[in-house]
C-alpha cells in the first residue's frame, strides 16, 4: 500500500471530481493511498458522500474494510453520516456489515444513533446482527428507543432484535424527560458551562420532531447533538410487538 499522498488524488476526492479520480487510477495511482495523517482515500470518499468515487476505488482494488488511520472503517463513516448510496456501494463491494472499528463502534451503531432508517434497513438486509451492542453495551434496539426513532425500532424488530423489555423501559424513561434540556446538559458535561446555545426543530421522520441543540463559542457553532421525539410511538410499537417473550 502506498504510504504517501499521491498528487491530485485526495484533491480530486475533496472536489468530488469522478473523472479526475478515474484518470488518476488509470495511470497507476494506488486506490489504497493514504494522506499524511494516515487517512485512506476510500474513507475520505465514504465520509464525503461520494458513491461514484467509492465505486471507482473499489473497482480499482481498494479494500473496503481497511481502517483509516488504523481506527475508522469506511462503512462506519458512511453510516454515521447517513450516506445511503455509499453504504450500499461498500456492502456491494464486500464490506463486512458488522466490522468493529475503534472503541467498539459498528456501522449499525452509528446508523441507529443518527436515526438513519434507510441505512439501518440496508445494513440489516446485508446481514448485520440486530443485537450486537455498541461501545456502551446497549443493544441496537435500546439505542433506537433512546434516539426516539420509531422507524429504526420497526426495522430492528422486523429483523428479530431482542432486548424489547429494556428498550420499552428506555422509551418510557424518555417520555418523562425534556429532550432539549437533556441535550444541553450532555453538551455542558462535555464542554463545560457558560456557553450560548441555539435550538432548532425539524421533521426528519414523519410523526416525530428532531430537536437539535448547537453550542456556540464566540458566536460560532462548535458542537451539537440531536434527538428525535418519537418515544410515545416506540412505546406503542414495543407493547404490541408480537415476538415471543425473551427467555
Amino acid at each position: 500500500m502506498n504510504t504517501h499522498q499521491p498528487p491530485g488524488l485526495f484533491a480530486a476526492v475533496y472536489a468530488g471530481d469522478e473523472n479526475a479520480v478515474l484518470r488518476l487510477l488509470r495511470t497507476g495511482t494506488d486506490p489504497e493511498s493514504v494522506d499524511a495523517d494516515g487517512q485512506t482515500v476510500l474513507y475520505l470518499a465514504a465520509v464525503s458522500d461520494a458513491p461514484g468515487i467509492v465505486r471507482l476505488l473499489l473497482a480499482a482494488g481498494a479494500y473496503p474494510d481497511r481502517l483509516s488511520a488504523g481506527a475508522d472503517a469506511p462503512l462506519c463513516g458512511a453510516a454515521c453520516g447517513g450516506h445511503f448510496e455509499v453504504v450500499r456501494a461498500l456492502l456491494a463491494g464486500g464490506a463486512a456489515p458488522d466490522l468493529r472499528e475503534e472503541y467498539g463502534f459498528r456501522a449499525l451503531t452509528w446508523a441507529v444513533q443518527g436515526g438513519h432508517i434507510a441505512v439501518v434497513r440496508e445494513l440489516l438486509a446485508a446481514g448485520a446482527d440486530p443485537d450486537l451492542p455498541g461501545p456502551g453495551g446497549d443493544p441496537p434496539l435500546v439505542a433506537a428507543a433512546r434516539r426516539g426513532s420509531p422507524g429504526c425500532v420497526r426495522e430492528l424488530l422486523a429483523h428479530g432484535a431482542r432486548a424489547r423489555r429494556e428498550a420499552l423501559a428506555e422509551a418510557r424513561r424518555w417520555l418523562t424527560l425534556d429532550v432539549e434540556a437533556e441535550l444541553r446538559a450532555g453538551l455542558e458535561a462535555a464542554y463545560g458551562p457558560g456557553y450560548e446555545y441555539v435550538t432548532s426543530r425539524r421533521e426528519d421522520e414523519p410523526g416525530t420532531v428532531t430537536v437539535e441543540v448547537t453550542l456556540l463559542r464566540d458566536g460560532r457553532p462548535t458542537a451539537g447533538n440531536n434527538r428525535q421525539t418519537g418515544h410515545r410511538s416506540i412505546v406503542a410499537l414495543l407493547k404490541r410487538d408480537p415476538s415471543p417473550p425473551e427467555g
